[in-house]
């Protein structure tokens, strides 16, 4: 057979068309559809596999094989060729196919005499619903146009296959929870906070109507006219005051870029030459896309897959006539939007004023919607398996992002315990209000400082709403996770001024890069590890690659233009690599005055998060203007514990013994050289917590905005003598946690938590 050629591809997707259309049942029309197949790719053999329940391929036509073989032939996902080409979701071409180590031979087929054999998946909803099948008895070597034609038939064999007149979509429902009762998902925390509202499912399926097209040229402008539009949107997006600034803006900049991949758009241009329509094509580079994904492991890799996802479904729009959700006028006031994934542009399609919380089954904090939904103060769940299976449209809902929770159909008495949970967050937070401008300071006269902990440049309202003294830790990295290139001095240099000039003469910590771990850059390649959290992260990136670091030390200096400037160094394991980093800063300053700028004051600092430079205070303090202790990695490597481990997470309190121990051990030997301490982690911005640490001897807190009203009110509550000298005796104990005591002394002593 000669090579398939797109007037051969269209001229069998007519004739599939008019199969498909015509009389019989489903299984009738799809007996047709392979011998039409078999005798166009010129194969004497045409099989199509149906997935069943339990992930099991059943055979459900042939052309060629024994028809007894129809109906009792079953393969498991990953058994045998047909098996193995569902569970990667890719195409197989061997020339002799039986002495491939997969090969399971099956005696009922008959296929015995067939050497060569070509599958493809068959693809539905981004999920394998079948495997199409040809077979040669000569060892044929299949084409790649061959196996593209192949995947072209097997899209439309898609719409026949997922229909439900073969097997019921019943069947392939997962029977784990009644659909009719009360259901609780377990996920994780993208965004914190509480919305109670009601289910909508965001991007229902578009139904393409028409698959084959009767001319190319017109489809390719068809696309390009729907590309055209969206580009046209995207500039409206950045037309809006909100859109001005801020690292949402980038992440929306770099979704321009997907519009001129040339490589996607390629694969729908020769989709299209197959003989598809344009939103046909757009639909199956979609689902191979889509399919892929789940055998992808790099985790930036799958986010950026998610805004190709974003993009095609906007082409679908485009094309098929049809709109989203949110631009039909029937946003409920109280929506919570589910979805298996979103690209970043996607919830700037919904009212914000209606959103109370966003669901996804797939997602990391650092993915782009994520950072666009925590600008916009929208609670966010992720990788909450199978929840689109088990919501229905308008169904209640209550989502818990402090707890990564979703409440489907919740009982009345699960409804309550949220609606009073919630209002008792809003008279707290106007309660909070009114402490503003009031000073952190305990009852027995010591005064606290209360810092922020921010990221985007839109937190920076934050903190004149809520009355912090400061940024005690400004975390750089975002900018550059959201970026797709390294952004250069210039950029950064505009961002950190307009971060200091908001600031309004109040300090703002900046922390240098702290990448590495769960944090990629999309233009550094992933260095595979074993044990990401302990590798090469952070300031040993920095330190290796002096180059970015010197960049944003020039940027920050100029940013500040002769202002107070306070520099941090993450996770310094040793007074050595502090060392190291003064020097590429004196570097800059150099750089700085001999370049007329105005000479910086800066005062250096750094992020205490392993335990081994706690060991080297004598050498450390005298180098440095403050410390900051990161309670986030310092229990991580302090207990050796994984802190994204859901089996061990919760093991170890770090209102223990030794947490506590540790953090008075520090606490005086900074106060020892007048050298200011802080705590930035999650531990900072608990009440309960909070007291502990003020009990250590530590002076200076940084927390997230809505922490600041919580843990102010509980500072200004608290006489810090007699807790000191109770956690003096708790210290002694053999105690796992010593949470429930010092909560029970909160409780007698009136400390408000």
């Amino acid at each position: 057979m000669s090579p398939a050629s797109p007037s051969v591809s269209r001229r069998l997707l007519a004739r599939l068309r008019d199969v498909m259309a015509g009389g019989g049942s489903a299984e009738e029309r799809l007996s047709r559809v392979v011998g039409l197949i078999a005798a166009d790719m010129v194969a004497e053999v045409c099989s199509c596999y149906v997935m069943r329940a339990g992930e099991v391929l059943e055979l459900f036509a042939t052309e060629g094989l024994k028809k007894g073989a129809i109906h009792n032939t079953r393969l498991r996902v990953g058994e045998g060729l047909v098996g193995d080409i569902a569970a990667h979701a890719r195409p197989l071409a061997l020339a002799d196919a039986q002495s491939h180590p997969n090969f399971a031979y099956r005696p009922e087929t008959g296929e015995e005499i067939f050497h060569s054999l070509m599958g493809v998946p068959i693809i539905r909803g981004g999920r394998v619903v079948g495997v199409l099948v040809v077979q040669n008895r000569t060892m044929r070597h299949y084409t790649d146009e061959e196996i593209e034609t192949m995947e072209t038939v097997a899209m439309v064999l898609a719409e026949l296959v997922a229909s439900g007149e073969l097997v019921s979509r019943d069947e392939l429902v997962p029977v784990d929870g009644n659909a009719l009762l009360p259901l609780r998902l377990e996920g994780i925390r993208l965004n914190g906070g509480v919305g109670i509202g009601t289910a909508v499912l965001h991007n229902p399926r578009i139904v393409i109507r028409r698959l084959v097209a009767e001319d190319p040229d017109i489809e390719h402008e068809r696309l390009k006219k729907a590309l055209a539009d969206i580009k046209q949107a995207l500039d409206d997006l950045f037309s809006r005051p909100e859109m001005r600034d801020g690292e949402h803006r980038d992440v929306l900049e770099t979704y321009r870029m997907f519009t001129e991949d040339k490589g996607w758009l390629g694969k729908i241009g020769e989709a299209i030459n197959t003989g598809l329509t344009a939103e046909a094509a757009v639909q199956k580079v979609h689902e191979d896309m889509r399919a892929r994904m789940s055998q992808i492991s790099d985790p930036y890799l799958r986010e950026r897959l998610h805004d190709f996802e974003d993009l095609a479904n906007r082409l679908l729009q485009h094309l098929s006539g049809e709109s989203g959700a949110a631009s039909k006028g029937e946003l409920p006031a109280d929506a919570i939007l589910f979805a298996r994934s979103m690209g970043p542009m996607e919830l700037f399609d919904y009212d914000p004023k209606r959103l109370r919380g966003l669901v996804m089954e797939e997602g990391s904090p650092t993915m782009h919607v994520a950072i666009v939904a925590r600008a916009l103060d929208i609670p966010v769940v992720g990788r909450c398996k199978d929840a689109l299976d088990k919501v229905e449209p308008l169904d209640p809902v209550v989502i818990d992002g402090d707890n990564g929770q979703v409440f489907l159909r919740p009982s009345d008495d699960i409804r309550d315990i949220f609606f009073d949970a919630l209002h008792l967050r809003q008279q707290r937070a106007a309660n909070y209000a009114k402490l503003k401008d009031l000073p952190a300071i305990t009852s027995d006269g010591i005064a606290v400082r209360l810092m922020m902990n921010a990221g985007l440049l839109l937190d920076m309202q934050h903190l004149h709403e809520c009355g912090a003294d400061g940024i005690g830790l400004y975390r750089t990295e975002l900018p550059f996770m959201a970026r797709s290139s390294l952004p250069d001095v210039v950029a950064q240099t505009t961002l950190y001024r307009k971060i200091i000039d908001q600031a309004a003469g109040r300090q703002v910590v900046f922390r240098t890069l702290d990448v590495g771990g769960d944090k990629v850059l999309p233009y550094w390649n992933p260095y595979e590890e074993d044990n990401p959290a302990l590798g090469w992260r952070s300031i040993r990136i920095t330190l290796d690659r002096p180059a970015v670091m010197r960049q944003q030390l020039r940027a920050l200096i100029r940013a500040a233009d002769g202002r107070e400037l306070s520099i941090m160094f993450p996770m310094v394991a040793e007074v050595a690599e502090l060392v190291q980093a003064r020097r590429l800063l004196d570097m800059e300053i150099a750089h700085a005055i001999a370049s007329g700028h105005a000479e910086p004051r800066i005062k250096v600092g750094t992020m205490l998060e392993v335990p081994a430079l706690a060991f080297q205070m004598d050498s450390l303090l005298p180098l440095v203007d403050f410390v900051s202790i990161g309670s986030n990695d310092m229990a991580q490597f302090l207990f050796a514990i994984d802190r994204g481990n859901p089996r061990i997470a919760d093991r170890y309190d770090p209102l223990s013994p030794a947490m506590l121990t540790f953090m008075r051990y520090v606490a005086s030997k900074c106060d020892a050289a007048g050298v200011p301490l802080s705590v930035c982690g999650e531990m900072a911005g608990r009440p309960l917590e909070a007291m502990a640490l003020l009990a250590c001897g530590i002076r200076t807190l940084s927390v997230s905005s809505p922490a600041v009203g919580p843990v102010k009110t509980m500072i200004r509550s608290l006489a810090v003598a007699p807790v000191r000298a109770y956690l003096d005796h708790l210290l002694k104990l053999p105690d796992r946690s010593l949470r429930d005591r010092l909560r029970a002394f909160a409780l007698d002593h009136d400390v408000i938590l």
